[in-house]
């Protein structure tokens, strides 16, 4: 039963993905749609949990009149009807409540928190580099986290206690108005009261919790920054100047809480005064009237019941109210990254990349990253099929521009890139990024196993072909003496976060596998072999070389002896091509690549 319960909904099914909408409102019932099929048996339920509790209460006022009928009579004459009420208490009531529970529960609860979180993490996942680049990883990821149970807790709060509040108190003031209409004035009066002095609090308490949320996603940002960069704090020694930037959010933190506490005081005088006048609003009128003859005993007992259950579910409401606030203040301020459009979109419709060859044209290139110079500046390269081709430059020349606008990680601001006669912005990213193998200077790995790593390239490969790829790339050797502390061994150990566990000789020789089982046609190497010692460097060098065979190449380096053999070496400077020719052509050319080669130290690029 429970299992059919949960899977009336699917949290995990296809869904239009938009960017989602950036206000509270659009937001909730964009993520209710899933549920719309599921929303109206909550209501029903939900009204007939309330209209029970209620109707008890009500007819307990009953009991009380009939027990003036007399011992002797009261048994045979009511009898029958205390049976049936005791059947509905025992049987009927529980399987109302039982059912608004299995829907509330088991159908929104159990879904709405993933859903939430996946659909917001999908979206992320399609951001791009500059979006990761402006903001911590852990505010990101804690805005993704938080904002789950706050859009679940929101609905489940509107559905379990602001729906059955209002459905239990227009069937009190009804059952009320039938002992007399003068008891239903005071009752009236007191919910509009209650309801405005709630929204009035509530408003500004969810201002602040906006705020405290905004202030405790800062100090996890700046916490996970502290721990994924230790080894950095712990080199140049400042644990305390970390403690300082921490300790600068956790007071300003401490502020904001501070703030929504001295709310909750306000609060809780104001609930509790208002509790204060609906018990005298409504028990003074009901023992009047009583007196004077216009409503019985039970009636008194009945009215009696209702405030007291009333008085105890005010301060229930006002918390669910503040919590309803304290929640939109959190999403509000998780929209603020998960409402964001995406910088690099794939065109409607856009076909799959197509590579039958591999030459790659840089078409009049353009691109500043949004200011009037630095980046690329009207740059045009054509680099044949199976050409493998060296990109040097100082820091700052625009070779990563180059490449990063090839992999699309950004868009071009003019020009274009041609990839075997196709627009690289007309075909899908990912099929792009399959077409091209990238080695990074700091490749860093999945919080993964060794095997799972290096299958990333490739998921679909053999266990057979990933020891080859690692044994190619010079790791197969070091990754079976691997043991992590629970006990995995070899390709199972895990490399512990961005790969941490190992040296960076060892993350980059697990990286460079990865790339070799991916085998694409297009392959990119930016500094791929500076993190490897001169003898695990000249093995696998000429692992590289074999890997370049029949590929399209472009390799970045400063160590200009590892590309002096490529077909081609184009020299970048302040975002334009400056030269272009084969190792020896431009040694004899004597311009600025000579003068590089000429300053060099220890095989690197000189100042």
């Amino acid at each position: 039963m429970f299992r059919f319960f949960e899977n009336l909904v699917n949290p995990f099914a296809a869904f239009r993905e938009d960017t989602p909408p950036g206000h509270y409102w659009p937001y909730i019932k964009s993520q209710l749609g899933n549920f719309r099929r599921i929303l109206p048996f909550m209501a029903l339920t939900g009204m007939f949990v309330a209209i029970t509790e209620t109707a008890i209460i009500a007819y307990s006022g009953r009991v009380v009149d009939l027990l003036d009928t007399g011992q002797a009579e009261f048994w045979a004459a009511h009898g029958w009807e205390l049976a049936l009420a005791a059947l509905f208490i025992l049987l009927l009531r529980p399987l109302i409540i039982g059912l608004n529970s299995l829907f509330l529960e088991n159908v929104l609860v159990s879904n709405m928190q993933d859903q939430v979180r996946w659909r917001a993490h999908k979206h992320l996942l399609g951001q791009s580099m500059s979006f990761f680049q402006n903001d911590f990883a852990g505010r990101l990821s804690n805005r993704v986290m938080q904002l789950g149970p706050a859009v679940e807790d929101s609905v489940f709060m509107a559905f379990e206690a602001l729906w059955f509040s209002a459905t239990y108190v227009i069937a009190a003031a009804f059952i009320v108005s039938q002992m007399d209409p003068v008891l239903a004035i005071p009752l009236v009066l007191w919910v509009v009261g209650f309801v405005w002095y709630t929204l009035f609090i509530s408003q500004r308490v969810g201002a602040a919790s906006e705020k405290w949320s905004d202030a405790r996603s800062l100090v996890t940002g700046r916490i996970v920054d502290a721990y994924a960069n230790v080894e950095t704090v712990k080199l140049f020694g400042q644990g305390n100047a970390e403690e300082v930037y921490v300790g600068s959010a956790m007071r300003r933190h401490r502020a904001r809480l501070q703030r929504f506490l001295r709310l909750m005081t306000e609060m809780a005088v104001g609930q509790n005064l208002l509790n204060g006048l609906l018990i005298a609003g409504m028990l003074g009128p009901a023992v009047w009237l009583w007196s004077i003859g216009r409503v019985t005993v039970g009636d008194v007992a009945a009215a009696s019941a209702l405030t007291l259950r009333l008085n105890g579910m005010s301060g229930w409401l006002m918390w669910v109210a503040i919590r309803m606030f304290e929640h939109a203040g959190v999403i509000r301020e998780g929209l603020r990254s998960i409402s964001v459009d995406h910088a690099v979109v794939d065109t409607p419709g856009a076909p799959a990349l197509v590579v039958r060859e591999g030459a790659i044209r840089f078409d009049d290139l353009s691109h500043h990253y949004g200011k009037g110079q630095g980046g690329l500046d009207h740059v045009t390269l054509d680099i044949p099929a199976g050409q493998k081709v060296g990109l040097v430059g100082r820091s700052g020349a625009g070779k990563s521009s180059l490449v990063n606008l090839l992999l699309r990680f950004r868009d071009a601001k003019g020009g274009r890139i041609l990839i075997d006669g196709q627009d690289v912005s007309q075909v899908t990213q990912d099929s792009l990024r399959r077409s091209i193998g990238m080695v990074t200077q700091d490749s860093s790995l999945l919080h993964r196993s060794v095997r799972a790593n290096i299958l990333y390239g490739r998921p679909d490969a053999t266990e057979a072909q990933m020891v080859e790829a690692a044994r190619r790339a010079e790791a197969d050797g070091f990754i079976r003496t691997l043991a992590d502390p629970k006990g995995r061994t070899g390709y199972n150990a895990q490399v512990g976060e961005r790969g941490v566990k190992l040296s960076g000789g060892q993350r980059q020789r697990i990286a460079i596998a990865r790339v070799m089982l991916k085998d694409a046609p297009i392959l990119v190497l930016d500094e791929a072999t500076s993190a490897l010692d001169s003898e695990v460097e000249a093995a696998i060098q000429e692992t590289l070389y074999g890997m370049m065979e029949g590929k399209t190449v472009i390799a970045i380096a400063h160590r200009l002896s590892t590309i002096a053999a490529m077909d081609r070496i184009v020299v970048m400077d302040d975002g334009r091509i400056a030269e272009d020719g084969t190792h020896e052509e431009l040694l004899a050319l004597g311009g600025t690549y000579a003068g590089l080669w000429a300053r060099q130290s220890g095989g690197f690029l000189g100042g």
